[in-house]
Formats: C-alpha cells, structure tokens, sequence
C-alpha cells in the first residue's frame, strides 16, 4: 500500500471542516476538529503499537496489553475513535465524545493536565448547542465521525511518508482556520514566515531552553525548536487563552515534543513558569504578543463598595517592571520587560511589535531608553504591512541581546542595526507574504553585523543602517526607522520647457473650446 503523503492528510482533514462550514465560526469549530485529530492520532499509534506487540508476543493479547500499559499514551477502549465511530449513530453521540475524553486525559494525567489540575479537554464540550440543535448536533458529529475514518486520515505512522506529518497537518489546519478566522486569528498563530524569521534571528544552539510566555497555538516555538539543528533542546510556553493552551499542548505532542512544557494563564499577572519563587531563565526568548493591550495590568476586584487590588505591576512580585511600568492601555513593553528579565546572561530575545513601540513617550519611551542605556538592544526590523492576520498594520521586530551587557571596553557593541525590509515581500490575495529570499536578506544582514563586519552610518542603500548609541541619545531615543535608514524615493526631474510647450498646447486648446461653447450658446439663444 502507496505511504499516506503529507497533502493527502491536509486534504484531508480541511475536507473534515466542511461538516461546520457556513453554520458555524471557524474560530470555533476549528477546536473540535483538532480535537478530533488528536483523538484519532492517539488511536491509531495505539492499534499500530498493539498490532506490533501481538506479533512479539505471538498473539497473546493479556501480555500484548500489559506492553501497551508502557506506551507514550494509555488509550482506554471507549475512549477509542473506533468505539466512537461504531457509535456514530447513538442519540447521545455528543456526550460519549465527552466522556470518551474526559477518560483520555485520567488515563494520561501526567500528559494532559496542566500542574493547576486543568485538563486539556475542560474548555471544549462535543455536546453544546453550539454545534446547533440535537437532531442537527448529531448529524454533523456523525459527519465528522465519518470523515475521520477515510482512508487518507489512517494516522498509524507505519502507514505515513514521514515523521512529522501529523504535525504537519496540524499546523496546516492551523494556519488555514487563521485565514479564515481574519481578526480572531491573531490570538493563535503567528504566520509561518514570521515565525521562521523570528526562529532564525534568535537561533539557539544545542541544549538551550526556549521560551514563548504569549504562544498561542505554539507553532512558533516549534519552529525555534526547529532551527536548534538537533533534538537537544527544551521548549516552554505559556497562553491565556485556555481553549488555545489546549490546542498548543496537542501540537507539541503531534510534532513529538512530549517534554515541552505548556502551562495556562496570563503571563503577566501570573506568570507560571518559575523554579521556587524565581521567574525560570531561559537561552531563547520569542514571542509574538498581543498589540498594544489595553488593561493588561492592574486589577481591582470590587466587591460591593469595597475594591482590592489582585494584581498590581507597581508592586510585582518578580519585580518585573524596574525601569518603569507600561500605560494601561498599551501592554507592549509590559511584554517585553517580562522578556528581558526572563533571559539568562547569554540569553537573546526576539519580539513582534506594532511601531509604536520604537517611538511612543511618556512611560513607554523612559522604558525603552532605559534599555537602550542598558545595552540590551541589538537590532530593530520593519516588517512589511499586512502580514499578520486581523490586522493591516506593519509590525517590527525587536531583538534584544544580553549578552552585549556583558561584554565591558568594547565600542563597537553598543551599536544597534537598522533594517527597513517594509518593500520586500510578494503580495498575496488576502495578505502579503515573506519569501524565502527576504528572510534570507534580513537574516544574513543580521549575521553579519553580530559579527562585527559593518561600522556606523548605511550598510545598504535604503535598507540597512547601523546607529551609534550617541546617535540613537541624540535622536532622545526614538527608534523610528525612517529617522536611521532613509527611504526618501527622489522624484523624477522635471523638465522646465516640455512642461512650458504642453501649458501652452492646452491652453491653445481651451481657447478653441471656448470659442465653440459661445458659438453654440450664440445659436441656442436665436
């Protein structure tokens, strides 16, 4: 039998969607059908294992499940897709898929719940009227039933091409849902080009520990992972949103990263990834937060007349906010300061930010001078406009660097690198896209500045710029890329007589008008 290709699946499992499609929101129905894959993986690694042992072991089944009691996942039989898929037709089909997970995640605790006690499958309900009323709840639970039994979606890995496909699939769905969710999108994926770029300017070497504290559906730590060039390397992720933490979750053990570790809450009042009482340090730090929050700090909980206060990041408990505390409504740097103390003395972080950030006052720019004084920005990069989804607005990238604080008696290191890649990216239908040759530029431009090869002023015409630290004060630490890399286009010149000729042609032109309108208006009137 031909191996199941990674476009098989993909096709696939984006048929499966067509069960929701047109009654129900993608950004709704997009949990179960990742749900649904997730089940139908596990169940299949399961028979495929079992298949195998039965053959070890000659076909003695006590012996064959006693193996299987070792195994990365401990499938209980109802809560098998084939025990769900022979149930397809029950009246409570819903509430079997229900229980059928509920009974997954006691049977793999340590897996799949979080250390709060929250199991990856408490936000989503298979038997909510959201899916519509009985009769029609059923019929679509059955339909997706059906579809998940395709040849094309057998997920037993001695069927499919490659490792990875699964995963693969799954970010496929991922990035398809966020095309097609538009605003909602941005709170679970970040576009893969992005992602890559940010992997790569960021790049960990072998046994780092790498971090993302907004990562949505996880795709681009991942993709950090990913660059590292060898599995010797760990992954931590924190997300607000619980419906997307349990979809993060899912996608670090379809891609096989079983030891990533994945925890739920906001990270900024309660931040979860900690040893003892102290913020855990990470080698990498990425991260694509929300755009300007508002409300993301201080919370006052009223009760009657009297009000307290939960969370305050005056007085934050990691101390978070030493060089200044964010306005309310914008959470950008609140973001970014958590970054920077959650980095160790070597450690590099990469951040998506709206421009704003490089050149707001107030608070937000005491702040981002201070880390300028610190030493601790190495490189600031405009994206071009409408990449990102749910929003038109061109980002940038931040890259900060501890490491450069470390480093006392050298000039040359307290230079920042300017890059405007804003006018390089090919227009898609919906949104415009990085291609390879891009992230490539932008990149190789980094590199090469770490590595000490340009000096202050221009790197490269209307691209590149590196800015001394005097040069960055002078500018009272705006960080505004038009005020670094010029992008000013000379207009074309003007020639002074052509323009003089062709005056005098129109107005020739006007008088022989003006002169038909009164011969009209002369007959008109008689």
């Amino acid at each position: 039998m031909a191996k199941i290709t990674q476009k098989d699946i993909n096709d696939a499992v984006w048929k499966a969607c067509d069960t929701f499609r047109g009654s129900i929101d993608p950004s709704v129905y997009k949990d179960y059908v990742l749900t649904m894959l997730f089940l139908k993986y596990l169940s299949d690694v399961h028979d495929d294992k079992m298949e195998g042992y039965l053959k070890k072991y000659s076909g003695d089944v006590e012996r064959a499940k006693r193996a299987m009691q070792h195994e990365r996942f401990i499938v209980p039989e109802h809560s098998h897709f084939k025990f769900l898929y022979d149930s397809r037709n029950e009246a409570n089909i819903g509430e079997l898929i229900n229980i059928a997970l509920t009974d997954l995640e006691e049977a793999n605790r340590e897996k799949l719940y979080s250390e709060d006690g929250a199991g990856i499958f408490q936000n989503i309900d298979f038997n909510t009227s959201k899916l519509g009323e009985p009769k029609d709840k059923n019929t679509r639970l059955k339909n997706l039933l059906l579809d998940f039994n395709k040849e094309a979606l057998d997920l037993r890995p001695s069927h499919l091409e490659g490792n990875d496909i699964i995963g693969g699939a799954y970010e496929y769905l991922i990035a398809n849902f966020a095309s097609d969710a538009g605003k909602k999108a941005g709170e679970f994926y970040t576009p893969s080009e992005v992602s890559t770029l940010l992997a790569k300017l960021t790049q960990s070497k072998p046994g780092s520990r790498i971090c993302d504290p907004t990562c949505g559906s996880g795709s681009l730590l991942i993709k950090a992972g990913q660059e590292v060039g060898s599995d010797n390397f760990s992954l931590y992720g924190q997300e607000a949103n619980g419906s997307t933490w349990a979809l993060a979750v899912m996608n670090m053990f379809l891609h096989g990263f079983d030891n990533a570790t994945i925890r739920w809450g906001d990270t900024i009042r309660n931040p979860k990834l900690k040893e003892g009482d102290t913020l855990m340090k990470f080698d990498t730090v990425v991260a694509n937060p929300p755009f300007s929050l508002d409300k993301w700090g201080k919370v006052e909980d009223k009760d009657g007349e009297k009000a307290t206060v939960s969370y305050d990041p005056e007085s934050d408990l990691y101390n978070r906010f030493w060089r200044g505390v964010p306005p309310k409504s914008k959470g950008d740097w609140a973001f970014i300061s958590h970054m920077i103390e959650t980095l160790n003395e070597q450690g590099k972080a990469g951040v998506v930010v709206p421009h704003g950030v490089l050149f707001r006052g107030s608070s937000e720019g005491r702040i981002r001078q201070r880390t300028i004084e610190e030493n601790l920005l190495e490189a600031v990069i405009g994206l071009p406009a409408n990449l990102f989804f749910g929003t038109g607005i061109p980002a940038a990238i931040m890259v900060f660097n501890k490491a450069r604080t470390n480093q006392q008696g050298t000039e040359q290191n307290r230079n920042v690198l300017f890059i405007d890649a804003s006018k390089h990216y090919e227009s898609a239908k919906n949104q415009n896209k990085l291609r390879e040759s891009d992230i490539e530029h932008i990149v190789s431009t980094y590199r090469a500045f770490t590595e000490g090869k340009y000096s202050p002023g221009v790197v490269e015409d209307k691209y590149s710029y590196v800015a001394t630290f005097e040069e960055i004060q002078e500018n009272d630490f705006n960080l505004n890329i038009p005020r670094y890399v010029d992008t000013f286009e000379e207009e074309p010149e003007v020639d002074i007589v052509a323009v003089q000729q062709e005056i005098e042609k129109l107005e020739g032109e006007l008088k022989t008008v003006q002169a038909e309108m009164d011969r009209y208006l002369k007959e008109l009137m008689g």
